[in-house]
């Protein structure tokens, strides 16, 4: 068998036990109980520059200090020979003669062959280990004192320590640690994804930070944590690994308030976009999908949006919701792609539920619904009436609110939100954020009810105003045409007539109300009445329009109107045209020249102190006059000239009846959303011969 040498196995165990024995040179001596040296090693030829040829055999104490007290070395090692191990601090001579403070420890060791003791020396540097006892010291109360977890692990990635902070993060003492993996101890984190982070430390030397430790703990079995550990490869003298630290900070509450702060921010963008895009039309459906459009992705996965039936039918809303209540499907989304949207009912569709249903109570109470969990037990009450829940869940729904939409102290109907994806129910301020986009969308609901009912109002007021049945006198061919604006303005105040005069005349009168809506259509109603009225009272074109002008006068509002008058007799072509601010007509003869007839532009109905003047034109058998309101001929963004010069040069083309002349008129000259209404009337004046 093979003797090893006793230095090399000292320096050997010290390198290999680390600590302080492998961070701090220890020389190693023996002697004799005598105090004679018996062995003398490298790291003390390496200490004190002796070999050992020069120091054995001679007294241990001749190392001393020449100065330093002999007495005191020697009762050291008499101490040690009697059995007493003892320690202390004393200063050596070194080779080249210069003085070393050095601690030692000296124990006795029975000489097996030999008999009697061997003293065993240890001695280092005073100040290499005061450095190393201090940051031992500093270590060991860092260790022990510090808030922060901190593990010390093998290149096994098994636990070697950890302290008191990190024993209370995962609520496990280090008895459960000492030795296994932190997959066998803690299977509720993501364990795996930390133990890569920990060996890429130990494969790279680099340092790991902030790698995040999510999950539950036995210290917190009920809640999710968020820890960020931090990774330090431990090395030794050589630069190999020999471990691992590990440091562990909860940051949960912290992660809380920026998901909270980041939740915030994209709530206040999303309320933000809803108000740019809900409400952008006065369209009950269109609204109705701006909320469920803007709801989805941010918000919810799926999202409807019903109104009471009532209401989509234009009806009143009426009363309680005692017995239930009957909603219309106006919108969903996503409209396509989405499983949970494919099972719920169709759009247009009219729904019932009963008094005691989830959308009934959210209705009646005024506030939002929430189930948070959706499950066997939520539709439980729901089965047996539908299939439509068991269906939600199936796809994965696992929580849903609904949000009233009430404005001005009317419900109106509700918004429904489902959630599939995996990031747990519909938080307060989530619902919070719901009920103040269905409170949006309430409001542009409710704009949109009371226009709608306002339009229909107007809508009946015109129609009942315009001629439904123009007979003209003989000699005279006539075809008309009003296009109502679309979107918000669609009912105007423009308006025609053919009045039968007599003599066999005729009075074509248009006119345009300034201003949409109700009061306009009202106002066109009472100024065309009273036109028929005074027409047939063989009034002078300028009298009429004073007569009218004093009409607005009367109005408690002011209101102005342009009109234009002609007085038609087709035996002679004689017309008498008197002109309020109006367009000027076209004239077409029979030759087919074109002209806009040149007369005095005069005001509008209602400015006052303005005289009116008429003017007289004659025009052949044949000919056409072509009366209209401003909405055939402005456009936006382009030139009042060239749109009338359009409008000429339609009319200088040949047309098989007066109805196809209005008809080309009308597709060439209006684009498909006009913004005023239209009248139109063309008159040919072929004579009575």
């Amino acid at each position: 068998m093979q003797q090893v040498p006793f230095d090399e196995v000292t320096s050997s165990a010290a390198h290999d036990a680390g600590g302080w024995l492998g961070a701090l040179p220890v020389a190693v001596v023996a002697t004799g109980a005598d105090g004679t040296i018996v062995r003398w090693d490298h790291a003390a030829e390496d200490l004190l520059g002796y070999t050992p040829h020069e120091v054995l055999g001679r007294h241990i104490a001749e190392l001393l200090h020449p100065d330093a007290d002999r007495s005191l070395g020697r009762s050291l090692w008499e101490g040690a020979a009697t059995g007493r191990g003892v320690m202390g601090m004393v200063t050596a001579w070194h080779k080249e003669r210069r003085p070393l403070d050095l601690e030692i420890w000296a124990c006795p060791v029975p000489a097996r062959h030999r008999g009697g003791t061997t003293v065993l020396v240890f001695a280092a540097e005073a100040q290499a280990a005061r450095r190393i006892r201090g940051s031992s010291a500093v270590w060991d109360g860092l260790f022990s004192r510090s808030p922060v977890g901190i593990a010390v692990l093998d290149t096994q990635l098994r636990f070697l320590r950890v302290n008191p902070a990190l024993e209370a993060m995962n609520g496990l003492p280090q008895a459960a640690h000492i030795g296994r993996r932190l997959v066998e101890i803690l299977p509720d984190v993501n364990a795996e994804a930390m133990e890569r982070s920990m060996r890429r430390a130990l494969e790279e030397g680099r340092p790991v930070l902030d790698s995040r430790r999510t999950g539950r703990t036995p210290a917190d079995p009920d809640h999710d944590h968020v820890w960020s550990g931090s990774y330090v490869r431990l090395e030794d003298a050589d630069g190999r690994p020999i471990g691992l630290a590990a440091t562990l900070i909860d940051i949960t509450a912290q992660q809380r308030a920026q998901l909270e702060a980041d939740a915030g921010r994209r709530h206040l963008a999303l309320v933000n976009e809803a108000t740019l895009k809900i409400g952008t039309s006065l369209d009950l459906e269109r609204t109705a999908q701006e909320l469920a459009d803007v709801a989805v992705p941010d918000l919810a996965d799926a999202v409807t949006v019903d109104v009471l039936d009532t209401l989509a039918a234009g009806d009143d809303i009426g009363g309680g919701l005692v017995g239930g209540a009957t909603l219309r499907r106006l919108a969903k989304a996503p409209l396509a792609g989405s499983p949970v949207t494919t099972v719920l009912a169709p759009l247009g569709q009219t729904l019932a539920f009963p008094a005691g249903a989830p959308y009934t109570r959210a209705l009646a109470a005024r506030r939002p619904y929430v189930v948070p969990v959706f499950d066997e037990g939520a539709i439980a009450p729901a089965a047996a009436h539908s299939t439509t829940p068991a269906e939600l869940l199936r796809l994965g729904v696992h929580s849903f609110m609904m949000a009233p939409l009430l404005a001005r102290g009317v419900v109106l109907g509700l918004a429904t939100f489902y959630r599939t994806r995996p990031t747990g129910p519909f938080t307060e301020a989530e619902v919070a954020l719901a009920g103040d986009l269905a409170a949006r969308a309430a409001v542009c609901v409710d704009n949109a009810r009371l226009y709608r009912r306002e339009h229909d109002t107007a809508a009946v007021l015109q129609r009942s105003m315009l001629p439904q049945h123009i007979t003209p006198p003989p000699g005279i061919e006539i075809a008309h045409r009003y296009l109502p604006a679309s979107d918000v303005n669609e009912v105007g105040g423009d308006w025609y007539d053919v009045i039968p005069l007599e003599g066999g005349r005729a009075a074509l009168v248009i006119g345009d109300v300034m201003g949409h809506g109700t009061a306009a259509a009202a106002v066109m109603g009472r100024l065309s009445a009273s036109v028929r009225a005074l027409a047939r009272l063989d009034l002078s074109p300028e009298e009429l329009l004073y007569q009218m002008e004093a009409a607005l006068h009367d109005l408690a509002e002011p209101m102005l109107a342009t009109f234009l008058c002609v007085v038609v007799d087709p035996d002679t072509g004689a017309c008498r045209i008197t002109r309020a601010g109006h367009p000027p007509p076209a004239a077409v003869l029979p030759d087919g020249t074109v002209r806009l007839l040149d007369l005095p532009p005069g005001l509008p109905l209602g400015v006052g102190g303005v005289p009116f003047t008429t003017t007289d034109v004659t025009l052949p058998p044949g000919s056409l006059l072509v009366l209209y309101t401003d909405g055939l001929v402005e456009a936006r963004n382009s030139d009042i000239d060239a749109r009338l010069a359009e409008l000429t040069d339609l009319l200088a083309e040949p047309g098989p009846s007066l109805s196809a002349l209005c008809d080309r008129l009308l597709t060439h000259l209006v684009p498909a959303s006009a913004d005023d209404d239209i009248a139109l009337l063309v008159a040919r004046i072929r004579g009575t011969a």
